[in-house]
């Protein structure tokens, strides 16, 4: 008898929980991702364009491991029709392609009116400075000559991808009043629309590349002030080794030739810059100041 009391004052054991489970159960909450997982989610997709499979295949490891996410294309044909079908963040470039040239496949990329455009970088055996130049012309953001460092690339990708976010952030927290329709900028017969990326003579659109484009925002920001050589090669091009003053004068020169007579707005200031000036210039006094200042 006594023990039967024992057990029916004994405190009752509280049950186990039980995992529900069939289809009214819902999964565990999985954890937030780190800060580093964040990153590397954040990374963006690069397009790989490289005839070496061998290379190709390399460099798609090292750059999934990186936090990327890749896809490659071996001939300039197919890198056309990936960039199409799934816009990349950034396209990697070899020039010696089986088809058509890494410098047609650039120019292709900039002239079809994606918005944002994607980082380009050409990595290629070409290392002559010509070579460079005629990249960066077509549209190349940076050159990188093979053989190179995976490390060098990364690094190179990062700050090429910092400095786009810096321009985004700029754009995204500038005032109300630069809102389409009012942050147009006219000089005679020469207007740019920085929120659409767009440069219009006499009312035509004329197609600059994201490169020349960023060069003469630049220019435009205070018009009439010189802009120095080293300050646009560091704010348009984020200087380095490989971008030389002869390659802001080539760039200044293609550019001074797509706006035709407009082109006489940017103003050489010989030994120091360039400017935009804010009164046309006559045609005869720009073929006696072409620009390699």
């Amino acid at each position: 008898m006594l023990s039967q009391t024992t057990k029916e004052t004994e405190e009752p054991k509280s049950p186990k929980p039980r995992t529900p489970t069939g289809p009214s159960a819902q999964p565990a909450p999985r954890p937030p991702a780190s800060g580093a997982e964040t990153a590397r989610l954040r990374k963006g997709r690069v397009l790989l364009v490289e005839d070496e499979a061998d290379l190709a295949t390399s460099l798609s490891y090292s750059l999934k491991a990186a936090g990327y996410e890749v896809c490659s294309a071996l001939d300039g044909t197919t890198a056309l029709q990936l960039a199409n079908a799934q816009p990349p963040d950034i396209v990697l470039l070899d020039l010696m392609l089986p088809d058509i040239s890494g410098l047609e496949v650039c120019r292709r990329i900039r002239a079809n009116g994606q918005t944002p455009q994607p980082i380009v970088i050409m990595v290629t055996a070409r290392g002559e400075e010509i070579d460079r130049v005629v990249g960066f012309e077509v549209g190349a953001d940076d050159y990188l000559v093979k053989p190179f460092s995976v490390r060098e690339l990364l690094l190179r990708m990062e700050a090429r991808q910092r400095g786009q976010s810096v321009a985004d952030e700029r754009e995204h927290d500038a005032p109300a009043e630069a809102a389409p329709g009012k942050a147009r900028i006219t000089i005679g017969n020469f207007e740019v629309d920085p929120d659409s990326h767009q440069v219009f003579i006499n009312g035509s659109e004329v197609h600059v590349s994201a490169l020349e484009m960023r060069l003469l925002l630049h220019l435009l920001q205070v018009p009439g002030k010189v802009r120095y050589r080293r300050e646009l090669l560091t704010e348009v091009w984020g200087y380095h080794p490989e971008v030389s003053s002869r390659t802001l004068d080539t760039h200044v020169k293609r550019l001074r030739q797509k706006l035709v007579d407009a082109g006489a707005y940017v103003d050489t200031v010989r030994g120091v810059g360039y400017r935009i000036v804010e009164r046309s210039v006559p045609s005869k006094l720009r073929e006696r100041n072409p620009g390699e200042g």
